[in-house]
């Protein structure tokens, strides 16, 4: 390896790139490469994770160098992870690429199984059918025998073992709504999971352990609509909440992070951190999802009109090669048809010339 350059591994949800890059490159060079390479537009949901000298959590600032942030030993390689950073509010109206969208799907249905976000039976299973639908396409009778689900997972533990079912119960429900997707393209599929998704409490939503004034264990956290505050067993039922509207302004320092309300009438919300790097973290969270819904107010940008046509066009061609493909899978289904009727009124044609024929001879 040349003298400073620096290996990099970056694991997106469904791949892993590596990078040699200078020991002086900074967070958005890096960020710029893996978007370059995986042909991703709409990189303001998106940051770089990785983990920090504390055992942290923490997303890389595009603006400073990495290895001020990430530090380790130059024959390291330094490890990351690409996420989504921030969630859109509503992702029919925001997600525009199919890219951003199979980006959600993935981390979104990973959280959703490994029970990060909280999720009702009755709901995991219709999400399980979609996920069913974008991994298989139509369901064909004949082809998708019972079991055909057997090895994939399909369901939270939490949910399998709440109820005693048995797994090809679970297979069958799941299979009776995936019965009804028929028709319905991959990306809708995908599109309908998060749509369902986004409905549930936990989604989108970033957490972090922090303490009241009265030392008492509560749970911050940050969405697209604001900042919420939790109990500690509780991660569902917000206590107190500060929509974006309503902040004036927030602030840090070392431990201490102050929540100003836009009513100078109502006192100012504090907390205290464990470490002052989470609460740099927060605040960049903060700034980025009120960023986001500010973004939201305003007339599309160029770029973003200009995506939203592109897509557009590319969905409806997409859709167009599909339609002619099924037509012609139609077609020849119906020409199969006819071949077996007409091969089976051959063969009874010609059965009934052998039986008249044994009949006239004897």
């Amino acid at each position: 390896m040349p003298k400073n350059t620096i290996n990099m591994r970056v694991t997106t949800m469904d791949a892993e790139l590596e990078f040699s890059v200078q020991s002086n490159t900074k967070g958005k060079q890096l960020f710029d490469q893996v978007v370059k390479t995986i042909g991703l537009r709409e990189i303001w949901f998106f940051g770089l994770q990785y983990v920090d000298s504390k055992g942290y959590t923490s997303w890389l600032n595009l603006e400073k160098k990495v290895t001020d942030q990430v530090g380790g030993k130059k024959s390291k390689t330094l490890e990351f992870k690409f996420r989504a950073k921030f969630f859109p509010h509503d992702v029919g109206e925001e997600l525009i690429q199919d890219i951003t969208l199979r980006l959600f799907y993935l981390q979104v249905k990973t959280a959703i199984l490994a029970d990060e976000y909280f999720c009702p039976p009755e709901t995991s299973v219709l999400l399980a059918s979609y996920a069913v639908q974008v991994k298989y396409g139509d369901f064909i009778e004949g082809y998708h025998s019972p079991g055909f689900l057997a090895n994939d997972r399909l369901l939270p533990s939490r949910v399998l073992n709440q109820f005693q079912i048995k797994r090809e119960e679970w297979e069958d429900k799941i299979t009776k709504w995936f019965k009804e997707h028929r028709g319905m393209y991959r990306e809708d599929a995908m599109m309908e999971y998060l749509k369902l998704a986004q409905d549930t409490e936990m989604y989108g939503v970033n957490y972090f352990e922090i303490q009241n004034k009265n030392k008492t264990p509560l749970w911050i956290g940050v969405d697209s609509m604001g900042i919420n505050f939790y109990p500690k067993d509780d991660k569902l039922t917000p206590k107190i909440g500060f929509p974006w509207a309503e902040i004036r302004n927030i602030t840090f320092r070392d431990k201490k992070f102050t929540i100003k309300p836009i009513d100078k009438k109502t006192a100012d919300f504090v907390f205290f951190a464990p470490h002052a790097s989470m609460n740099k973290t927060v605040l960049a969270l903060c700034m980025g999802n009120h960023n986001l819904y500010q973004q939201r107010a305003k007339p599309d940008t160029i770029e973003v009109q200009q995506m939203k046509e592109q897509a557009r066009e590319e969905k409806m061609s997409k859709r167009q090669q599909r339609d002619k493909l099924l037509e012609q899978i139609e077609a020849r289904e119906a020409a199969e048809k006819r071949q077996t009727q007409f091969e089976e009124r051959v063969r009874e044609l010609t059965e009934e010339v052998t039986q008249r024929q044994g009949t006239g001879g004897s």
